[in-house]
């Protein structure tokens, strides 16, 4: 009996069968793929069939007047961003206050300016000339109504009043997300209120805030075209009068277009990092960004196969 169990514990077991993994066929993925790319072949054949004259594209992509229309477009989109997020502080603070007053006023002004388009916001400011003759600030200023309201000045009213009010819902939520015991301890070390804001919950709520302003400020941007239609010159602006006088409208549109997505990417790369800055508190680790990405590809690939990273 013993000599059996020996002559069976001694014996190799056979190990299990190897499993040999089938990979899952996706076959949709091809045909998706497929149609997309037989879709995008067909638009640009389309466009290469048009009567596009491509050339005047890059004759006028440096012209003089559209660099002046591009900084005037930054420009009118950083004045207008200023406003809308002073302005937008100033009325979240004011939603959020216990005062029955000050929180209908903020709500009120949230509710009309985005109940209407910003397009007739503009033409509202830009016409107001035609009700009121005067603006009379008393001592202070007064002057003729068209003489006061300048395009540019219709411009930042326009967009920045507008901004603000979709600011002051960006920020109310980012102080909401700030856990109220931050609040209850810097009380009970003796911080004001408003000292308690400032070096408390605005910091930790800026995690929250700054994707969607970086939103807005992207959105802004593309958002100054309209101003086009208060006679204020920026990018679209000098596009649309080159176009006009060089027989490319079509063309000069495309240049905007190429613009347009240039600011906005350059825009989309200071957004990202800014919200890795305020990341940092939030995770033990931040991911990688794309130039580290590109980094570890490119050491990988020079590496022997099998090698340990230091």
């Amino acid at each position: 009996m013993t000599a059996d169990i020996d002559k069976t514990v001694g014996t190799p077991s056979a190990g299990p069968e190897t499993i040999k993994a089938i990979p899952v066929r996706h076959y949709g993925r091809y045909v998706t793929a497929v149609i997309a790319i037989a879709i995008l072949v067909a638009i640009i054949y389309a466009f290469g069939q048009g009567k596009i004259n491509w050339h005047a594209v890059p004759d006028y992509f440096f012209d003089d007047r559209i660099m002046t229309g591009v900084g005037k477009t930054l420009l009118l989109t950083v004045l207008s961003m200023l406003i809308g997020i002073v302005g937008g502080i100033v009325l979240a603070v004011m939603r959020l206050s216990k005062n029955p007053v000050t929180s209908s006023i903020s709500w009120f002004y949230i509710w009309f300016f985005r109940g209407t388009p910003v397009l007739v916001q503009l033409f509202l400011w830009f016409n107001l000339g035609l009700v009121f003759e005067y603006i009379n600030l008393g001592p202070i200023y007064k002057d003729y109504w068209s003489d006061f309201m300048t395009p540019l000045l219709t411009a930042l009213l326009g967009l920045g009043l507008n901004e603000a009010a979709y600011m002051a819902e960006i920020c109310r939520a980012g102080l909401l997300a700030v856990d109220e015991g931050q609040t209850e301890a810097a009380h009970a070390l003796g911080m004001s209120h408003g000292k308690t804001l400032r070096r408390i919950v605005i910091p930790q709520a800026m995690r929250v805030i700054v994707p969607p302003t970086g939103n807005e400020v992207i959105n802004m941007l593309k958002t100054t075209s309209l101003v086009a239609a208060v006679q204020y010159p920026e990018l679209f602006r000098y596009a649309q009068d080159i176009g006009q006088n060089s027989g490319a409208p079509v063309e000069m549109y495309f240049l905007a277009a190429a613009w347009y997505l240039i600011m906005t990417s350059v825009l989309s790369v200071g957004q990202y990092y800014i919200e890795r800055y305020y990341a940092r508190g939030s995770s033990r680790q931040l991911p990688p960004t794309p130039l580290q990405k590109v980094k570890a590809n490119v050491l990988s690939l020079g590496r022997p196969k099998g090698a340990v990273g230091a």
